[in-house]
């Protein structure tokens, strides 16, 4: 994955690097830990979390899914925060509720509410159904507490190793420019900004990458985060393999480039790509254009004659897998450099501030005279999705004004009363989700916000999709209120998006009178931004000034919810045609290919909900080393492989799975097999492990 080139880079900079820690010879003046572990939920018959597409069903894995952890520790007061990145669509307040109480039992209140962020890189091509809201669980058709269980599991098993191996160290942080990787989709919306306020700005989405290098006593490497906005949605809403998009892949190449000789997920050195604010930011850099005709798309409405289904945006690559590679690399290449010329020593505290907030009904000055957030609402271009993934029907981006038709609809559901309709204005409602209760809520009303403070960095932790301008606003509001307050001038602040929990998108009042996807998604109405600003500034006061923040208590997890409506169909009994097994032959191998080939093999296969495998493997790609040794090369973590899952039909039995590997041109010539491993589930009785091997094959140059 990385190339020679890459790494004489690498080393290089490293060796730079330890040169310039020993001649500074500065006292480290932090404890870190790192750790990451697997969090990959269940690989089959799950609905994917993100496009709302619910054709978009899990069918086996391209990349696993890694919760990534880092705890900072002040050596001088031993106060500590942890940040988790993590490759799901976003954090939800069930399983960030469920990591604090696995926490609260192993650690007492060391690691709380309070300290902890759990951030989603937001790929679209991952397991749903670990929500207690009905909006984000329709096309799950409810709860996985499959999915639930190996999030949280996850996390807290990151966690745990990162707590486990704090050690003293330094970081450094560096920011740069990273061009050609995001586009805006709703270019139309951000010129609703003032154009004094856009003049302030180069691009119209954020192109600084902000990165830090972590290193113990000695200078060794030990970490990276960095935090940059894009949509993970380089991969589609037709891909169904489990994916980390193209976040987790620049994750995958960073570690490798400093672990090269382990398999991915099994480095020491743990590489995190945070999301920011990226609510209107694209990775399909080609911008949207019409199917049909190749033409532009009509820009404010996102459509082609007039439906949105022929509009889409594509990325740079010649399919989405291509385009998750290139976005991916850019990422990669521009956090290499960025990390290898940090220079800026972060000094001074740790100290951090989490408020929950009733955003249905909070009040805030506009114009001179004071207004309310509303109850929760989806607007009518909600239903119409993005150019990242067109939604259906006749919803058009941009619509302010409802139909009788769809007013019909949505009425059967729960008609909005007068007052929000005038609240949620110029938005038509579509949804009426806050005030819907059946069968249990349909959208959050209490969201939690946070400040983490590292020295002269300050986190500001959104449970949401801040779009470009408003993250703007964020972000200069509470740099200029800690300045003032005695923060260092110098003081940087970096957004951490969709972490806590998730309350849909944040865009500008202007913003939200053009009504595009991302509008007719701030479900708190057109005041949602300004109740965040005043909240963060209430806190971001709060811990500059010294005292506790006010907080409502945090929603309690519904168990009822969780237990009720678990509703994916069990597994009863995995079958395969008589005279054969389970683990055996469908489809073998040829005996030679040449490096560059793809190469497949299928078996009769398990249900892969029957175990996760978790911190093991569906396949290895093994490569003969010796008399009768193999070397496992690459397993289901590999960008390389590929393990498809293939049941025709719901109510059989019998299941196909399917392993692709993608070989390199440098890859090296020798005899090669592919094993495939499940667990199997017989009727009546637990499920039980199974094998199957392909035969050996030669990979010749």
């Amino acid at each position: 994955m990385v190339s020679t080139s890459d790494r004489a880079v690498a080393l290089l900079g490293l060796v730079a690097a330890a040169l310039s820690g020993c001649l500074a010879n500065e006292e480290p003046n932090y404890l870190i830990g790192r750790g990451m572990y697997d969090m990959t939920g269940p690989a089959g018959e799950i609905n994917f979390m993100g496009y709302a597409n619910p054709s978009q069903t899990g069918q086996g894995i391209h990349t696993r899914q890694f919760a990534r952890a880092f705890i900072i520790a002040d050596r001088a007061t031993s106060k500590s925060t942890v940040f988790v990145s993590a490759d799901a669509c976003m954090a939800s307040h069930v399983v960030t509720m469920k990591v604090l109480e696995r926490l609260s039992e192993l650690y007492g209140n060391r690691y709380t509410a309070d300290n902890v962020v759990i951030s989603g890189t937001h790929t679209h091509s991952t397991p749903a159904g670990y929500f207690q809201h009905v909006l984000f669980d329709i096309t799950s058709v409810g709860i996985s507490k499959q999915s639930i269980s190996a999030y949280v599991n996850g996390t807290v098993m990151a966690i745990k190793l990162a707590h486990e191996n704090m050690q003293p160290g330094s970081i450094l942080m560096n920011s740069g420019i990273l061009l050609n990787a995001s586009i805006n989709r709703s270019p139309t919306s951000y010129l609703y900004n003032p154009e004094e306020e856009r003049a302030q700005y180069e691009h119209d989405t954020d192109k600084l990458m902000t990165v830090l290098r972590l290193q113990d006593a000695n200078g060794k490497d030990l970490g990276m985060i960095n935090w940059f906005a894009v949509h993970c949605t380089s991969m589609n809403n037709t891909n169904t393999l489990v994916s980390s998009d193209n976040k987790g892949y620049a994750s995958l190449l960073f570690e490798e480039m400093m672990d090269p000789d382990s398999l991915p997920g099994q480095g020491d050195f743990v590489a995190a790509f945070a999301q920011s604010n990226l609510g209107d930011v694209s990775p399909n850099t080609k911008g949207a254009h019409c199917r049909d005709t190749g033409l532009p798309c009509q820009a404010n409405h996102s459509t082609c004659g007039g439906k949105v289904q022929l509009c889409v945006a594509d990325g740079p690559g010649k399919d989405m897998t291509d385009s998750t590679r290139i976005i991916g690399q850019l990422q990669f290449e521009k956090a290499r450099e960025l990390y290898h010329t940090a220079k800026t020593r972060l000094e001074g505290p740790i100290d951090f501030r989490v408020s929950y907030i009733d955003m249905t009904n909070q009040t805030v000055d506009f114009n001179q005279t004071q207004v309310k957030t509303c109850k929760a609402a989806m607007g009518y271009s909600f239903a119409a999705g993005t150019t990242d993934g067109p939604g259906a029907f006749d919803f058009t981006q941009g619509q302010t004004k409802g139909n009788p038709f769809w007013n019909l609809v949505s009425g059967m559901l729960k008609h909005p009363s007068k007052e929000q309709v005038a609240c949620q204005a110029p938005k038509p409602i579509l949804v009426d989700t806050g005030e819907m209760h059946s069968p249990f809520d349909w959208a959050p009303t209490t969201v939690p916000i946070q400040i983490v403070r590292i020295g002269q960095l300050l986190l500001a932790v959104v449970p949401g999709e801040f779009t470009t301008m408003s993250g703007r606003r964020l972000r200069a509001a509470l740099k200029k209120r800690v300045v003032s307050l005695g923060f260092p001038e110098h003081t940087t602040v970096v957004i951490a998006g969709l972490a806590g929990a998730y309350s849909d998108y944040i865009v500008t009042y202007e913003e939200y009178q053009a009504q595009r996807y991302e509008a007719a998604s701030t479900v708190y109405g057109p005041h949602t931004l300004q109740a965040y600003l005043d909240n963060f500034d209430r806190i971001a006061t709060d811990m500059a000034e010294g005292r506790p923040s006010e907080t409502l208590p945090a929603p309690l997890v519904n168990e009822h919810v969780l237990n009720t409506y678990d509703f994916p169909f069990p597994v009863i009994y995995d079958g395969c045609p008589i005279g054969t097994h389970i683990g055996g032959l469908i489809h073998d191998v040829e005996p030679t290919y040449h490096a560059g080939d793809v190469v497949e093999v299928s078996f009769h296969a398990g249900d892969p909900r029957n175990n996760l495998m978790t911190n093991q493997t569906f396949l290895t790609v093994e490569m003969l080393v010796g008399d009768n040794q193999w070397k496992i090369v690459h397993q289901d973590t590999s960008w390389h492989t590929e393990f498809h899952w293939l049941k025709h039909n719901k109510l059989e039995s019998h299941s196909t799975a399917k392993i692709v590997w993608r070989t390199q041109a440098t890859d090296k010539a020798a005899t090669y097999r592919i094993q495939h491993f499940g667990y199997q589930k017989p009727l009546g009785v637990k499920a039980k492990p199974y094998s199957g091997s392909s035969s050996q094959f030669k990979i010749v140059a």
